[in-house]
């Protein structure tokens, strides 16, 4: 049986989970919640890593965030009471790739990128024996299939340059930057937000990790997209990938380690 606080800590929790909403200072893939339920709850929260309050002291900051932790908790709890999430999270599951889904997300590259954009089978195979830790998938639930994912490669280098896209060397495990090589997103899902949770899902993981910033080239077409996702158009690209022109974009992750740097 559970305790009294026990009961306190996975109800406030879940009601943060379900009256989430993004931060509105320029990262969208920080999700808040509001700070006004039992004082000592949000410090036991906060101690096990469920949340972050950015403030201790009592009444001084309205919001808390939420960790990765938090969110898998939030989401076991309501599964326990039989309540429904965001239908997204309902249907796919966020996670770091598997191995053997290699010859998957090559084919899904070859549907949703032209041959001159699409990074080849072989590329994509040595990038994933480098960098597996840097791809997530998004999985239906319902066949088990990979319904889309996005994938980089991690480095100390500020600007994007063609060689990442084919020189899985390139890979610096511990670097602080994460050039993002592409997202897929297969036909039949789009239009329904996917994208756009993989893309929050992964800065939440990178941020986690202490990365500073994701980087990524795209269409000037695409910049309205990316913009809303909370990325910064930097202007045109050096890139020349696939004979195109590019612009390069992106986002701070850990703006307080971004600006030590500086």
């Amino acid at each position: 049986m559970k305790t009294r606080k026990q009961a306190i800590d996975e109800l406030t929790l879940a009601l943060m989970y379900l009256t989430r909403f993004n931060d509105g200072e320029g990262n969208p893939f920080n999700e808040m919640s509001w700070k006004n339920y039992d004082f000592d709850c949000i410090d036991r929260l906060d101690d096990e890593g469920y949340i972050v309050n950015p403030r201790k002291s009592r009444g001084t900051y309205k919001y808390v965030y939420l960790t990765e932790a938090g969110r898998t908790k939030a989401r076991e709890l309501l599964g326990e009471i039989d309540s429904k999430d965001y239908d997204l999270y309902e249907r796919y599951s966020f996670r770091t790739i598997k191995p053997e889904e290699t010859e998957e997300v090559a084919e899904i590259e070859r549907i949703c990128f032209p041959p001159n954009e699409a990074c080849s089978r072989e590329n994509m195979i040595e990038r994933i024996k480098a960098a597996g830790d840097l791809f997530m998938v998004a999985i239906d639930k319902e066949t088990g299939k990979i319904a889309g994912f996005l994938n980089g490669i991690a480095t100390d280098e500020f600007c994007f340059r063609d060689e990442f896209f084919t020189d899985a060397g390139t890979h610096n495990p511990e670097g602080k930057n994460v050039m993002i090589l592409g997202l897929d997103v297969l036909p039949e899902y789009r239009k329904q937000g996917l994208g756009r949770e993989l893309v929050y899902n992964y800065c939440r993981r990178e941020q986690e990790r202490g990365r500073l910033r994701l980087v990524l080239t795209c269409h000037a077409n695409k910049v309205k997209m990316y913009s809303k996702f909370g990325f910064l158009d930097r202007g045109e690209s050096a890139s020349e990938w696939g004979g195109e022109k590019w612009h390069e974009m992106d986002i701070i992750l850990n703006h307080e380690i971004y600006f030590d740097e500086e």
